[in-house]
């Protein structure tokens, strides 16, 4: 049976396309089948001709259900538009960075030949990365329902109005201010827009939400890390006639009047990710970002188990006890301290 890997590059730039062009090269070489869309198969030709390659068209020689695997050729906005594509049929997500930080991406354009080696020889393995349901909803009734990978984000839509904006955690309501907006995300978006925010970094690992407010003008409104479980919403409040717009993951937007309620629970789907090497969270993180680590020492070598004898008893002596006011006469006046020496 055919092994199919579908193709998505950031078709607005001709690094990208090249790198298409390349990946089904090799990936062909490689005793695979390349898929395109036909849009990006046709942006393609455009700017190289046609290709020598036998390509497969999805949704004209084969569905998506057939593909084994998504190679995204781009940054983390091209990640996110192919988890568009594939959330609903399973198919994990493999990315190529041909970005700036590619927080998302497992390898860069450098490792091409080797991804697809990878790929072919099937080393790779895929984790699951938690997505957010989120709703809108204006005077009890429900107006827009979408999901996200990365974060919802709350922003106010004119720029000299601050939003008025009341958070609310497990349907009790938590504080107000105003601000510029609040970022609702994952442990995957922790490093994106809520960073930028100045929102904690979450491992992937980690079950969690986070919220974190934009600029806001309070004393009490700071990041916070909650339960998977809880049920999160921010309210525009009434105050002003401030408007607000809600986007998720950058692609998707509705606008918020004073009164509209957003609310932000865990999804049941999440988004598959493959990764050809087991990179540690914290290693990803030096590299993406570039950390400082100079002088770092790391465990100290250990030769051999230390055997740790008994714990010696250590026997404190009790003080002796001290005189009571009785036994103890205070002196008269004219009269020495010391009986002894008295004449």
């Amino acid at each position: 049976m055919s092994r199919r890997v579908l193709v998505l590059a950031h078709t607005g730039r001709e690094e990208s396309l090249r790198a298409a062009w390349d990946a089904c090269t090799q990936l062909h070489s490689s005793g695979l089948v390349p898929v395109l869309q036909k849009s990006e198969l046709a942006d393609i030709e455009r700017f190289f001709g046609a290709l020598d390659t036998p390509i497969e068209i999805l949704n004209d020689h084969v569905s998506l259900e057939d593909v084994e695997l998504v190679m995204v050729l781009g940054g983390d906005g091209t990640i996110l538009r192919a988890a568009e594509l594939v959330r609903e049929v399973d198919v994990p997500l493999l990315g190529v960075n041909l970005g700036h930080v590619g927080f998302l991406a497992e390898s860069e354009r450098a490792d091409l030949a080797q991804t697809v080696e990878w790929i072919a020889s099937r080393q790779y393995t895929v984790e699951e990365r938690m997505t957010i349901d989120v709703q809108v909803w204006i005077k009890g009734q429900k107006i827009w329902h979408t999901w996200a990978l990365n974060e919802a984000a709350i922003e106010k839509a004119n720029r000299e109005r601050m939003l008025e904006v009341v958070t609310e955690v497990d349907e009790r309501p938590l504080t107000s201010f105003g601000c510029d907006g609040v970022v609702m995300a994952t442990p995957t978006g922790s490093t994106a827009y809520a960073f930028s925010s100045g929102g904690p970094v979450v491992w992937p690992e980690v079950e969690a939400l986070v919220i974190v407010p934009i600029s806001a003008h309070a004393l009490f409104a700071k990041p916070l890390v909650v339960s998977p479980r809880s049920k999160l919403a921010v309210e525009i409040m009434n105050r002003t006639d401030a408007l607000g717009v809600l986007w998720c993951d950058g692609r998707r937007s509705v606008d918020l009047p004073p009164g509209a309620r957003v609310e932000v629970t865990r999804s049941a789907t999440p988004v598959r990710l493959a990764r050809t090497h087991k990179t540690p969270f914290s290693a990803r993180l030096v590299r993406k970002f570039e950390l400082p680590i100079h002088g770092w020492r790391g465990p100290a070598p250990r030769s051999g188990e230390v055997h740790t004898g008994p714990i010696p008893v250590i026997r404190t002596l009790s003080p002796a006890p001290l005189p009571s006011p009785r036994d103890v006469e205070s002196p008269r006046d004219g009269e020495p301290s010391d009986p002894t020496n008295a004449k």
